[in-house]
C-alpha cells in the first residue's frame, strides 16, 4: 500500500518524507506526492503507483530516497541515495525507485554508513515520489543555529541539482537577523532542467544570466522567513533545498543541520601566483602532498593522507573522504553535498578553486585552510 505524502510517519516511510508531512500539514508550500513504504515491493504496488501518479495529473515527478538511517542529526547521507528527476510515466517511475532502493547497496553507502557509526548493511529504504517543480531558480538554505546567527543560501538557475552536486559556483548570501544582506555571484555557468523527455539536460547559462544575481533582495526576505517558519515548525536549524517558480516558493527537503559552517569571508581571499582562492567549505588547515584525482580511474592512485585536488565531486568519491587529509574543487559551493559530508567527515576543504588541477600538480605540497578558503603551493 503506498501512502500519501501528507500522511507518512517516521517509523513507515523514514524521515525525509516524514518531515515533508510535518511541514505541509502545517500549510508549508511542499509539493504534493506519495511514498512507497519500507515494506511495499515496487512490482507489488505497481498498479497502486499508476493510480497515484493519474491523481497527480501524470507529471513528470522527482523520484528520491527517504531511508530509516538519512536526514538525521549525526548523518544527513547527503547525496549518498540515487535520485531521479523529471520521470514520466509509470513504467519509468518504477524504475527509478527500484534504482534508488538498489542504491542503498552500494559500496561509498556501507563506508557511509560505518564512518557515521551505523551498519555497514542496508537499512530501510522507503521511495518518495513528488511533483516535479521545473524550477526557475533553486538552491540550498541554512537556517540560523541561534538568534544571532545569520542564513545562509546558495542559488543558481534551473534545478537544485547543479547546487548539491557542486556542478557550478552559485550565488552565496548571507541574510543577518536585521536583514543585512551580503552576497558573493558565482560562476553559474551551466543550468540543469527538466528535459521534457523523462529525464534532465544540462545546459550553458547566458553570459547576460551567469553575472546576475539569481536571488534579490525581496526573493531573499521571503525566503528567510519561509526557512524561519520550515524551523520553528520542525523545531531546529534545518538545512533545506527550495526552489522558486513564477514567484513561488516551494520546499523540497528539509533535514538537520549535522555540522556547522565556516562563514562566508568578509572580503574575498586573495590569491597570489602560489596561493588559490575558493569558497571556505570545512574548517581546518592541513599541509600534505596533493593528488589530482579526474575521475573514478584515478581513486587507486590517492594515498593515506593525500590532499584530493579534483574537477568537483559527487556521492561515489564519499570513500575517498575517509582516505584524504582535504579536499579541493573547481566547482561547487559551501551548502553542496560534498561539502556537507567533509564537514561530517572532519576534512578541511576548499571549493571553487578556479583552474585547481592546472595550478596544482600531483605530489606538490600544499596546505589547505578551509576556513580561509585558500590553497598555498609550498
Amino acid at each position: 500500500m503506498l501512502t500519501p505524502l501528507s500522511q507518512t510517519t517516521r517509523a513507515r516511510c523514514g524521515g525525509k518524507a516524514a518531515t515533508l508531512a510535518t511541514l505541509m500539514n502545517a500549510d508549508v508550500p511542499v509539493p504534493d506526492g506519495f511514498v512507497v513504504p519500507f515494506d511495499a515491493r515496487t512490482d507489488a504496488v505497481a498498479d497502486r503507483i499508476a493510480e497515484s501518479l493519474a491523481r497527480l495529473g501524470d507529471p513528470p515527478v522527482a523520484v528520491r530516497s527517504s531511508a530509516l538511517d538519512e536526514d538525521t542529526e549525526g548523518a544527513s547521507a547527503a547525496g549518498q541515495y540515487e535520485s531521479s528527476l523529471g520521470v514520466r510515466g509509470v513504467r519509468a517511475v518504477c524504475e527509478a525507485i527500484a534504482a534508488c532502493r538498489e542504491s542503498a547497496h552500494t559500496a561509498r553507502v556501507a563506508q557511509y554508513r560505518r564512518h557515521t557509526g551505523g551498519t555497514p548493511a542496508a537499512s530501510g529504504m522507503a521511495v518518495l515520489v513528488q511533483r516535479l517543480v521545473d524550477a526557475d531558480v533553486s538552491g540550498v538554505m541554512f537556517t540560523p543555529r541561534d538568534p544571532t546567527d545569520v542564513t545562509r543560501i546558495e542559488a543558481s538557475w534551473g534545478l537544485g541539482e547543479s547546487v548539491v552536486r557542486g556542478a557550478v559556483d552559485p550565488d552565496s548570501y548571507e541574510v543577518a537577523p536585521d536583514g543585512t544582506t551580503r552576497f558573493l555571484l558565482g560562476g553559474k555557468a551551466v543550468r540543469i532542467d527538466a528535459n521534457g523527455s523523462g529525464a534532465t539536460a544540462t545546459r550553458p547559462v547566458t553570459a547576460e544570466l551567469r553575472h546576475a544575481r539569481a536571488l534579490h533582495d525581496d526573493d531573499l526576505a521571503r525566503l528567510v522567513a519561509l526557512g524561519r517558519r520550515v524551523a520553528d515548525v520542525v523545531g531546529a536549524p534545518q538545512d533545506i533545498e527550495w526552489a522558486v517558480v513564477d514567484g513561488e516558493q516551494w520546499i523540497l527537503q528539509s533535514r538537520p543541520v549535522t555540522a556547522p559552517l565556516p562563514a562566508l569571508p568578509v572580503d574575498a581571499p586573495t590569491g597570489s601566483a602560489t596561493t588559490l582562492t575558493g569558497a571556505p567549505g570545512s574548517r581546518g588547515t592541513v599541509t600534505a602532498t596533493a593528488r589530482v584525482v579526474r575521475g573514478r580511474d584515478d581513486f587507486p592512485a590517492v594515498s593515506p593522507g593525500d590532499v584530493v585536488v579534483c574537477p568537483y565531486t559527487d556521492p561515489a568519491w564519499t570513500p575517498l573522504f575517509t582516505v584524504a587529509s582535504a579536499v579541493v574543487t573547481e566547482t561547487g559551493g559551501v551548502l553542496s553535498h560534498a561539502a556537507i559530508v567533509a564537514r561530517e567527515y572532519g576534512i578541511p576543504a576548499v571549493l571553487g578553486v578556479t583552474g585547481a588541477t592546472t595550478r596544482i600538480r600531483t605530489d606538490d605540497r600544499v596546505t589547505v585552510d578551509g576556513a580561509a578558503g585558500t590553497v598555498t603551493v609550498l
